[in-house]
C-alpha cells in the first residue's frame, strides 16, 4: 500500500517485477503514461491499454475496445468505496487495513 499522496506508478512497477505469469494486456487510465511503464511492459510481452495524456507528442495506439473493460474493475472499486472505513482508511496498520477491505469485498458479492 502506498501512502495518499504518493502516486500509484512505482507500486505498478514494483507489483509487474513480481508477478509470475505476466498478463496479456495491462488497464489503466492516462495517469499512467509514463515511459518508464512503457518500457517495462514492453520487456515483459505486455500490451498497453492506456490512453495517451493530451500533451504527448507521438501518440501511443491502444485499444479502446479493450480499455471500456476497465469500467467493471472501477466500479467494483466504487462499491468498496462504500464502505467508509475502506474509502476514508483510517487504520494506521496495512493488515487492519486489508483485514476491513476484505470483509468489504466479501459482503459486497455476498449481498449482490
Amino acid at each position: 500500500m502506498t501512502g495518499g499522496q504518493a502516486h500509484d506508478l512505482p507500486a505498478a512497477l514494483s507489483l509487474l517485477h513480481a508477478v509470475a505469469v505476466p498478463p496479456a494486456q495491462f488497464l489503466a487510465d492516462a495517469n499512467y503514461d509514463a515511459e518508464s511503464l512503457r518500457h517495462v511492459l514492453a520487456e515483459r510481452g505486455i500490451t498497453p491499454v492506456i490512453p495517451n495524456r493530451r500533451y504527448r507528442r507521438h501518440p501511443f495506439p491502444f485499444d479502446p475496445v479493450a480499455y471500456t473493460r476497465r469500467n467493471l474493475i472501477e466500479r467494483m472499486f466504487c462499491k468498496l468505496k462504500d464502505w467508509r472505513r475502506v474509502a476514508t482508511r483510517y487504520d494506521k496498520l496495512a493488515r487492519n487495513y486489508h483485514a476491513g477491505l476484505c470483509l468489504a469485498a466479501t459482503l459486497t458479492c455476498w449481498m449482490n
